[in-house]
């Protein structure tokens, strides 16, 4: 499995942070991460559809500095636009039927500043290794792209997950089950490495899916010392927002402040969902 791969380099890690000057871990810059569902392309959107919206999402993104950004309902024709106004970032991801058909979890990343190790892909099914595959009950595929990275200032690797949830008016125990599956992935990973994950998650805070998460990992939004922008995370083009469905999720590292971007022009917003930023130390 390609997860395992990272295992041994991250082993490597730890004796070299164990040694690392206290004058380099203090100089060490924050780490930005975004979560963004970009919102699929869609002609019925009228007023904002993709068209319409896409310069705005690349100057929201060139505007916010993310370091790594985990989006969700990317379909390959918008990961390659944002590449293309961003060229800083790269990205990278598998559709989740396994090709580039679909809807994609991307992950872009600054290629200046980080190096892409290992990369990855599981289904949230009975059978996670399969492309494409479905279980549980809900329609369609539901699957999380994962990287792992090194940051090229001083070394430091870390683990990004970034995933979809189940809509929010499909069965709720699937999306506790996909929470389930995530976090025994994150049991086969090495000891003491961070790792950030990123998603839609289609639910509220308190719901199963939180509870079974935020039992190894802390939600930024509830630990960070600050924090700005609305409350909520989907607004679906209105502005104003009626659920936190939007989390970044994290274990062996500490926020620093969480931003959640209400960034429109004119009231017209890159996107049916506010992103999340949040900042790390």
């Amino acid at each position: 499995m390609p997860i395992f791969r990272g295992i041994a380099l991250c082993l490597g890690l730890l004796a070299g942070l164990a040694a690392m000057p206290a004058s380099a871990a203090e100089a060490a810059p924050p780490l930005r991460v975004m979560s963004f569902n970009v919102r699929v392309p869609v002609d019925a959107d009228g007023p904002d559809r993709w068209e319409a919206r896409r310069e705005l999402m690349a100057r929201t993104i060139r505007d916010a500095r993310p370091d790594l950004i985990g989006t969700q309902e990317l379909v390959k024709a918008q990961g390659d636009f944002l590449a293309e106004r961003l060229p800083e970032y790269a990205w990278f991801g598998v559709g989740r039927r396994g090709d580039d058909s679909d809807e994609h979890m991307g992950v872009f990343y600054r290629k200046d500043a980080f190096t892409l190790l290992e990369s990855g892909d599981f289904w949230l099914s009975d059978t996670p290794d399969v492309p494409g595959s479905i279980s549980w009950g809900h329609p369609l595929p539901r699957m999380v792209t994962w990287g792992l990275f090194e940051r090229k200032a001083e070394g430091r690797r870390f683990y990004l997950f970034n995933t979809h949830f189940p809509y929010r008016d499909e069965d709720g125990p699937a999306r506790t089950r996909a929470a389930k599956l995530i976090v025994r992935r994150l049991k086969q990973l090495p000891k003491g490495v961070p790792v950030i994950v990123t998603g839609d998650f289609n639910d509220v805070p308190a719901s199963g899916a939180y509870r079974a998460l935020t039992r190894k990992l802390h939600d930024a939004r509830v630990e960070a010392p600050s924090h700005d922008g609305p409350g909520f995370t989907f607004h679906g083009f209105t502005g104003k927002g009626d659920k936190r469905i939007d989390w970044v999720l994290y274990r062996g590292l500490r926020p620093r402040a969480v931003h959640t971007l209400d960034v429109n022009d004119g009231g017209r917003y890159p996107s049916d969902h506010f992103p999340v930023v949040v900042d790390f130390d």
